[in-house]
């Protein structure tokens, strides 16, 4: 049973599921208080909370699944994906597939069930990426650039799904709901390319070309320094449009500042302690800023 659970783990990619579930369901949360504030809805839906969370879970969990069944062979060759189940040999592309099938389409519904747009665009986003950026990997670096969209589309997901069934809303809802994805969006450039810097030669055992110029160069550094200076302007967005006070705009900045020191340094070592800072910046960074704007959120 351990090594069941160890498998199925593996075979979601179960901290990336959490990372994707929990920005959609803070998302959803900022969609719901803004809801409430406006008196379109009564109060937050927590049953729809825990509807998006575990749809959200099975959704993701089956793009995984089907990019898995893809790259199966690919994995074998890289040390840190060769004991995951399907190329380890614990379970076969057939178990896979049903277990995909499975989670996607129950995952479906149940997102359907908030309302059809979340539905929608929870197929989309398996299709993007299991179908698009999974086999562009080996062809090129443009890949990260289709990933980054199902990758920022948990908190368009999350807050869309905060509507509900409601036909009581604007195109201000879709304004905020473009805004937050929009930072997830450009937040995936230095997440993906820092990642790929610090996995550079495991990738190449796949022929995988993530980074700018598919290699670590100095190129490959300025593109993911500027793409952290980016996130700055972007980060202030929520304040800008009037949905987000001070306090996450000086966190936004000083987060953003400290992701770019980090890939600023990584332009002048070029190093991987140096990648390394940059990558777990990322992994920190999209939840703070989601979290502190969904406790200052001027509606």
């Amino acid at each position: 049973m351990k090594q069941f659970f160890s498998d199925f783990s593996k075979l979601i990619k179960f901290r990336l599921t959490f990372l994707v579930v929990f920005s959609a369901s803070v998302t959803f949360l900022i969609g719901s208080k803004i809801q409430v504030d406006r008196a379109i809805l009564p109060q937050i839906d927590w049953n729809n909370w825990l509807i998006l969370i575990v749809g959200g879970f099975l959704v993701t969990g089956a793009a995984n699944c089907f990019n898995e069944i893809i790259e199966k062979d690919l994995d074998k060759l890289m040390s840190r994906t060769k004991d995951r189940p399907m190329p380890a040999g614990r379970m076969t592309t057939g178990q896979g597939l049903v277990l995909g099938l499975i989670m996607g389409m129950a995952g479906t519904w149940l997102l359907g069930k908030l309302n059809l747009e979340t539905g929608l665009i929870s197929v989309f986003s398996i299709l993007l990426y299991a179908f698009a950026y999974t086999p562009l990997k080996r062809k090129s670096p443009i890949a990260v650039f289709v990933g980054a969209i199902p990758g920022a589309l948990p908190p368009l997901i999350g807050y869309l799904a905060a509507l509900g069934k409601t036909t009581v809303f604007s195109a201000v809802d879709y304004q905020i709901a473009g805004i937050l994805f929009l930072v997830q969006f450009v937040w995936q450039f230095p997440h993906f390319w820092s990642i790929a810097w610090v996995l550079d030669d495991d990738y190449k055992k796949a022929g995988f070309r993530l980074l700018p110029t598919k290699k670590r160069d100095k190129t490959s550094a300025v593109f993911t320094f500027v793409s952290t200076l980016v996130l700055i302007p972007v980060s202030l967005l929520p304040t800008f449009y009037g949905f987000g006070g001070y306090y996450i705009a000086g966190v936004s900045v000083l987060a953003g500042l400290l992701f770019s020191w980090y890939g600023y340094q990584l332009v002048v070592k070029m190093d991987l302690p140096s990648a390394r800072k940059v990558m777990f910046c990322s992994f920190f960074y999209i939840p703070l800023v989601q979290l502190v704007l969904l406790f200052d959120l001027i509606v």
